[in-house]
């Protein structure tokens, strides 16, 4: 069983400081040119501790989903840069892992939706449903925000116009990265915020045209706090500081998740998908009261496994209690590799296993537990939900199921 690993660069000094003051004994006092291994009383770098559980554990992590999934997040374009050969590859592999379906959210508009249309469904057109998005820079200059597209009068209506014709192409949705809150700017330099009234023709296209927004609005809490000796995402941070959003420059994590809400509330006939657990898996008390408060309002998984997975109590109560509202993502494509702990967080009471399969957690600094969700919730999370919110996913779910037989 693969133990996590410790964070990078950083040094402690391991317990034979305590044990030499409780023995009454002079602490050890080595070399200051000695090895950072921990061995024979040398100081451990956090980069060196490598722990080996000792636990023996009856774990029986499954090798494919127990049911046909729908991955709702995936990146083709992002994540595998419209490769043909990536594309077989993670064909091959949805066949093994009984993924049915994959969403999808690179869609663009226009010449771009097209080009992104002929790259999954000329040779897979009942794998994919595509999701399109939208361009606020257009023909501007990315560093100069007062040319930009979105700033233009009259661009929500006319990214509604380019949202109708994506229908007519056959897109299934709209997706919004969190650069909408985060990184795109108004004129003045200010971040342009969420619930901007600009962008209502927006919203309201989706709800009259049946186009799901899949959203994301915010990073881990912890993204939000100093990368200090306090941080349970230091290692992360540290390896990765351009995540951070510490510090005035940036909105408040509240702000924007509340931001999120009130177009929720302003526009109850769209349906709005919030991605990685609506940002917010660490506070799973917090998203069932919005769950309860807007029914327009889903959530997606989408690369919150090892947050949901070190909570396993509450989590299970989670699923159960909103079992119709949450659709199964993976933010892929991913490796085999990552996707195994999926099926094993949702299927089984596994305990203590790792979240991923690299040298180092790619997320927080924890193993995770089973949640042994029944049949019936693990029908609705991996598919069902997809079937009855997202149009085009049952007619290819159907066509999938009448091909010839599966792995």
């Amino acid at each position: 069983m693969q133990m996590m690993h410790a964070p990078r660069a950083a040094t402690i000094v391991l317990p034979l400081l305590l044990a030499a003051a409780v023995h009454g004994a002079e602490p050890p006092r080595p070399a200051t040119d000695a090895p950072l291994d921990g061995r024979e009383g040398h100081p451990l770098a956090l980069e060196n501790f490598r722990p080996r559980s000792m636990l023996r554990l009856d774990n029986h992590p499954p090798q494919r989903a127990r049911f046909p999934a729908v991955d709702v997040h995936f990146h083709p374009r992002l994540k595998m840069h419209s490769s043909p050969q990536g594309l077989d590859e993670y064909v091959r592999l949805m066949d093994e892992q009984n993924i049915a379906l994959s969403v999808s959210l690179d869609g663009g508009t226009g010449e771009s939706l097209a080009e992104h249309r002929k790259f999954l469904w000329t040779k897979y057109p009942d794998r994919f449903v595509i999701f399109s998005t939208l361009d606020f820079i257009g023909a501007g200059k990315n560093s100069e925000p007062e040319t930009w597209d979105c700033h233009r009068p009259e661009f929500g209506r006319r990214a509604a116009e380019l949202l109708a014709d994506a229908k007519a192409q056959g897109a299934s949705g709209l997706k919004f990265h969190k650069t909408f809150g985060l990184a795109w700017k108004n004129p003045d330099g200010s971040l342009i915020k969420i619930d901007d009234p600009r962008w209502d023709p927006i919203w309201e296209a989706c709800g009259r045209l049946d186009l799901p927004v899949l959203i994301h609005t915010a990073d881990p809490a912890a993204f939000w706090e100093p990368i200090d000796e306090q941080n349970e995402r230091w290692e992360e941070l540290k390896r990765h500081p351009e995540w951070s959003f510490h510090g005035p420059q940036w909105p408040p994590r509240l702000e924007l998740l509340e931001a999120l809400l009130r177009i929720v509330a302003r526009h109850p006939q769209t349906k709005f998908i919030g991605a990685h657990v609506a940002s917010n898996a660490e506070d799973l008390r917090t998203v069932g009261r919005w769950l309860d408060a807007y029914p327009n309002l889903y959530v997606d998984l989408a690369a919150r496994i090892a947050e949901l997975g070190r909570q396993p109590y509450t989590a299970r109560d989670f699923f159960l209690k909103y079992s119709d509202r949450i659709l199964f993502g993976t933010d892929g494509p991913r490796t085999r590799g990552r996707l195994l702990p999926h099926w094993e967080l949702l299927e089984t009471r596994d305990e203590f296993f790792a979240y991923g399969d690299e040298p180092f957690p790619v997320q927080g600094f924890w193993n995770i537990y089973g949640l042994d969700l029944p049949d019936e919730v693990l029908r609705q999370v991996y598919l069902e939900n997809a079937l009855r919110l997202i149009p085009g996913v049952r007619e290819r779910y159907e066509r999938w199921q009448a091909a010839p037989a599966k792995p």
